[in-house]
């Protein structure tokens, strides 16, 4: 086991570790260009939680540990987010997985079933429709602000134009009674 190190001995390396991780989403967001392997990225964000875990002074609002993405283009119009498009946790280990499933179950009070599927790294985009129309495509950038992409996303195969729902609107009788009462009476 390693000795924790001091406050400025953190303070340093979380320092380091911060602009690391923002040079490689810089390159990556902004330059499309992968410059660290993502085990290497990955294990730079868990190291620097793992100081802001044992040092919470050193964490702050824009710390890489609690921001996502990267900036807005200057090449298309900014979309502010109705809400924020925040990033899905990582675990790297059957035994973060179990104490993350531990804690869920925990939380929620009762056993918990898991559909587990592969990560695959893509673009998240925020589709937004009006009336069943496609209205605006947006990146999720800073997790605030994303880029506008939907003219772009017009030629991507698979996205919709216009959604159309269908169903059977049901409720409880006692829902239908206290909601139409003149109804029911007549018939």
């Amino acid at each position: 086991m390693t000795e924790e190190p001091s406050l400025e001995q953190a303070r340093d390396e979380a320092e380091g570790l911060t602009a690391r991780i923002l040079e490689l989403r810089a390159a990556y967001y902004d330059r499309d260009a992968q410059i660290a392997s993502d085990e290497e990225y990955d294990g730079l964000v868990q190291r620097l939680e793992e100081i802001e875990r044992l040092f919470p002074e050193l964490q702050s609002q824009d710390s890489p540990t609690q921001t996502v993405g990267g900036g807005v283009s200057e090449l298309f119009d900014p979309v502010v987010h109705a809400e924020a498009m925040l990033s899905l946790d990582n675990v790297f280990s059957e035994e973060e997985f179990l104490d993350w499933a531990t804690k869920v179950e925990r939380d929620s009070g009762r056993k918990v079933a898991f559909l587990c599927e592969l990560k695959i790294d893509g673009l998240a985009i925020n589709l937004r429709y009006e009336r069943g129309r496609l209205v605006s495509a947006a990146t999720r950038g800073n997790g605030q602000v994303g880029d506008d992409v939907t003219a772009n996303i017009r030629y991507v195969p698979g996205i919709l134009e216009e959604l159309q729902g269908r169903g059977t609107p049901s409720s409880s009788r006692s829902a239908a009674r206290s909601s139409s009462p003149p109804r029911l009476s007549s018939g």
